[in-house]
């Protein structure tokens, strides 16, 4: 079992109402990212990056195969996260996840 509290904690900046169920699958999901430092954050600058997101987690975890539509997404996810320099990876997800109405995707 994941501690999800810090995950939550971080999602309720952004979204009042948060699906802690989601955030336990995600939390599971990501675990062996979550243990890396530099994998515990989304550089939200890095082009390749973000690349990698649509790809690896739009595409292949959520099945949104429209590369404009995961584009569109994850610029709304950077411009609701820019005020925050490290950007979670979890967080970053749930909220990719819940724009593209894929939050039962995580569980």
């Amino acid at each position: 079992m994941v501690d999800i509290t810090t995950y939550v904690k971080d999602i309720e900046k952004y979204s009042k109402a948060v699906n802690k169920g989601a955030v336990q699958g995600l939390g599971r999901s990501l675990a062996g990212a979550m243990a890396r430092n530099d994998a515990r954050t989304v550089a939200a600058g890095d082009k390749a990056e973000l690349a990698r997101v649509r790809r690896n987690f739009v595409a292949k975890k959520l099945g949104v195969k429209d590369k404009a539509k995961g584009d569109a997404a994850i610029a709304f996810v950077c411009e609701q996260m820019k005020k925050s320099r490290a950007k979670s990876r979890v967080t970053f997800y749930y909220l990719l996840a819940k724009k593209l109405g894929k939050l039962g995707a995580l569980k």
